[in-house]
C-alpha cells in the first residue's frame, strides 16, 4: 500500500487490492493452508488502511464534509466491527469451521463498507475539498500506512490525538512480531 494520488485515489487502489486477497481466498477450497495466509495479508491491509482513515479521512470528512461527525461515527464503528472479526480470525486455525464463518463475515462486512465509501463518502468529499487538500491528505494516508500497526487492537483509540500518538508504537511491536514469525508473506 502506498500508491500516490490524492486521498480518494489511495485508498480507492487499497480497496481494489482487498478485493483482490478477498478473490483469492474464495477461489481455495476449505482448509487450504493458502487461505490463513491470504486472511493475514488482508487484515494486514485492512489495519494500516483503517488507522490510516481514523487518523486523516474522518477527521476531514467531519470538518468539511455537511453531516460529516454522523458519517465518521458510522464509518468508525464499521471499523470497530471488522477489527473485532479480525481479532476472532486471527486465532483460528484454517482447519476450523470458525475460520471460514469469520472469513466469510468479514468479507460481507468490509464490501458493504467499501459500497458505502464509493458511493457516499468520498463523492460528498470531493465535492467539499480542494485538490490540494485532498492530495495533502493522500500524502498523510500514505505516511500513516507506513507505521500503522498490521494486528487487530480493538481497544486500541481510534480518534485523533490519541490514536496518533498511540499507533506508531503498536505497528513497530506488530511488524517485529510479523518479521519473526513470518506473518504477512505472500502464498
Amino acid at each position: 500500500m502506498g500508491h500516490g494520488g490524492n486521498v480518494i485515489d489511495e485508498l480507492m487502489t487499497d480497496h481494489r487490492e482487498v478485493e483482490e486477497l478477498f478473490g483469492k481466498i474464495e477461489a481455495l477450497p476449505p482448509g487450504d493452508k493458502n487461505r490463513k495466509l491470504y486472511a493475514d495479508q488482508v487484515t494486514i491491509e485492512l489495519i494500516r488502511h483503517s488507522v490510516a482513515e481514523e487518523q486523516y479521512l474522518y477527521p476531514a470528512v467531519r470538518r468539511h464534509v455537511e453531516g460529516g461527525d454522523a458519517i465518521a461515527d458510522r464509518e468508525i464503528e464499521d471499523h470497530a466491527e471488522a477489527e473485532q472479526i479480525m481479532k476472532d480470525l486471527e486465532g483460528c486455525d484454517v482447519e476450523d469451521t470458525e475460520f471460514n464463518r469469520l472469513v466469510n463475515r468479514l468479507t460481507t462486512e468490509v464490501r458493504a463498507h467499501i459500497a458505502d465509501e464509493e458511493r457516499n463518502l468520498f463523492p460528498k468529499l470531493r465535492a467539499a475539498c480542494p485538490p490540494e487538500a485532498l492530495d495533502e491528505l493522500g500524502d498523510k494516508v500514505r505516511m500513516a500506512k507506513k507505521t500503522a500497526p498490521t494486528r487487530p487492537h480493538p481497544a486500541a483509540p481510534d480518534k485523533p490525538p490519541a490514536n496518533k500518538l498511540l499507533a506508531p508504537g503498536a505497528g513497530l511491536v506488530d511488524r517485529m512480531r510479523d518479521a519473526l514469525t513470518g506473518r504477512g508473506k505472500k502464498a
